[in-house]
């Protein structure tokens, strides 16, 4: 597996790095016509604050990860995609490796990132989150859905905080981050 700029990919390679955004996002994320290809265009090269780096194994795909510089000192990860066929082959936790290698080459001091629970992944997911939102986050568990945050618990993320209702109601973004040094 290696891990090339999403700038240096082919036109069928840009058009399934599309195809993994539309079908790795669970909900209704990237679904409508044209949309998973306007994101995947916002990284090749038009701003100089969003970068993306996707792992392949010869000419194919696997995934990709994107880099958004919005802060001085944390760098947002964001959107962390593996086609599904591919899941469970350690490819996500590689790309977050290489996200962090860079980042930390760049300067920065943290990775954050915010995952939506759109589908039901975590005990959050349907409920009223105030008052006391941060404890209800502090007691999160699985679903039998799964979640991706468990995944970046995995890799020392650590919640850092939520926006209840950011998707609708009982839909939170959850927050986490990660200290690079």
């Amino acid at each position: 597996m290696q891990v090339r700029p999403l700038t240096e990919l082919r036109a069928e390679q840009i058009a399934e790095a599309a195809r993994i955004l539309r079908e790795a996002i669970a909900g209704p994320s990237y679904k409508a016509a044209g949309e998973a290809e306007a994101e995947v265009a916002t990284f090749l090269g038009g701003d100089p604050d969003r970068y993306a780096l996707a792992a392949l194994d010869g000419d194919v795909l696997f995934g990709w990860i994107g880099g958004v510089r919005g802060y001085s000192h944390s760098l947002e990860l964001h959107p962390l995609v593996v086609d599904p066929a591919a899941h469970r082959r350690g490819i996500g936790r590689f790309l977050v490796a290489a996200l962090e290698a860079r980042a930390a080459q760049e300067g920065f001091l943290a990775i954050h990132l915010g995952t939506d629970d759109e589908v039901g992944g975590a005990s959050l997911y349907g409920a009223d989150l105030f008052p006391d939102a941060l404890a209800k986050l502090a007691a999160i568990t699985p679903t039998a859905l799964g979640h991706p945050f468990y995944f970046y618990r995995k890799l020392g993320f650590e919640p850092v905080g939520l926006i209840p209702d950011a998707n609708g109601f009982g839909k939170p973004d959850l927050l986490m981050s990660k200290r690079l040094r």
